[in-house]
């Protein structure tokens, strides 16, 4: 079965930054290789289940026209929603994933540090969902832990594979260490571009 919300909303009973997401040198690192990893300077609509704090879609803000970031806890959201009030095109949320899916499309779709937390229906679900809503040539961008986590349902890497398994993306970029994974995905058609490629360089 997938992780009980009550696990997140027990985290966040504790501490506001349960993971210390603002003070650890790897998790600033970890944000500032995905954001040197998407492959577009500029997006029209993001979206980001799972924001938690809000550190990554603050970050995003500066990339975006709009982002829809949501979380399932509400500690996370108003914390969240502090820190991108200086953004009003950044929008945050309480949703649960993958039941509460927005509608409408997005350019940009970033699952971090989200999918291991679900069963194999429910990951199905979000991956479908996250597909579905890529608009054509749209960025999926990908990263997960890979050490073994008690209260995660599977492992980093069994995401991606489910993720990489989804017909109608392409893999345009990957980068991979010892202790996280992170793919980004291409909707197609129209067929990917790399980035020189899409700056007519090559």
């Amino acid at each position: 079965m997938s992780t009980p919300a009550g696990y997140f909303e027990t985290m966040y009973a504790g501490a506001e930054d349960p993971w210390d997401f603002a003070g650890r040198w790897y998790e600033e690192r970890k944000r500032a290789i995905v954001m040197a990893s998407l492959p577009w300077r500029r997006y029209r609509a993001a979206f980001e289940p799972g924001c938690a704090t809000g550190l990554l879609t603050d970050l995003l803000a500066a990339r975006c026209d709009r982002v829809l970031a949501v979380d399932t806890v509400e500690v996370a959201v108003s914390a969240a929603r502090a820190r991108c009030a200086p953004h009003p095109h950044v929008t945050v949320e309480r949703r649960r994933m993958p039941d509460d899916w927005p509608p409408g499309r997005f350019d940009l779709v970033v699952l971090s540090e989200l999918g291991y937390y679900f069963d194999d229906d429910e990951l199905d679900r979000l991956v479908r969902h996250a597909g579905e809503a890529l608009e054509p040539g749209g960025t999926l961008l990908a990263v997960h832990w890979r050490h073994p986590v008690a209260e995660h349902v599977r492992s980093g890497d069994d995401v991606h594979e489910v993720i990489g398994a989804l017909p109608g993306l392409e893999r345009v970029a990957a980068h991979e260490e010892t202790d996280f994974r992170l793919e980004v995905f291409s909707r197609v058609p129209p067929a990917a571009r790399s980035v020189a490629q899409a700056e007519g360089l090559c």
